[in-house]
């Protein structure tokens, strides 16, 4: 039965949408109920028009919902941005060309991300670092007391005003060409 109606109406669609009878199809969707007596088809109000919006929700005016962050670089220039809550500072980096390599993507399989916190009191307010991420820690280049991943750093409300120096060099291993070595 419902086989049925719906060639017919698709009929009737293409008929119209040829002799330039209808500009678009207006779809009204239908619940198919079954009983013990019979099939029935119920027909439901049509569909209201839902609008999407593109613009990025930072341009809001999400102000309360971003910490700032400086990223020292290399050279000791310095570079402000607004992190989003919840972003890793190696997310916040890449997305404001801060040359913070992350090698690994994020996983924690790397020390490429390797950051500096430059104030021992946001160094101190962020979470004990986590075996897998000490054991990374252990093969970055020039390690300091106030070292992190990048990755690993999750921004924070307390963490507003966070400074965190890059390292002078990294060690990629897949990229410095190192082997391991069998056991």
């Amino acid at each position: 039965m419902w086989v049925s109606r719906i060639s017919s109406f698709g009929a009737q669609a293409i008929k119209k949408l040829t002799q330039g009878q209808l500009s678009h199809i207006q779809r009204t969707p239908y619940l198919y109920a079954s009983s013990s007596r019979m099939e029935t088809l119920l027909q439901l109000p049509p569909q209201t028009h839902r609008y999407f919006c593109t613009t990025d929700s930072s341009k809001d005016g999400n102000e309360e919902q971003q910490i700032n962050v400086t990223f020292v670089e290399t050279d000791g220039s310095e570079k402000q941005v607004k992190v989003p809550i919840g972003t890793s500072m190696l997310e916040a980096a890449h997305s404001n060309d801060v040359e913070l390599e992350g090698a690994c993507e994020g996983s924690c399989a790397c020390s490429t991300c390797h950051v500096i916190v430059m104030n021992v009191d946001y160094y101190n307010k962020l979470p004990d670092p986590s075996d897998e991420e000490n054991d990374m820690l252990d093969l970055a280049f020039g390690l300091t007391e106030t070292s992190r991943l990048g990755c690993q750093i999750e921004a924070k409300p307390e963490l507003d005003g966070i400074r965190l120096a890059l390292p002078v060099a990294t060690r990629n291993f897949a990229v410095d060409g190192y082997k391991p070595k069998p056991h």
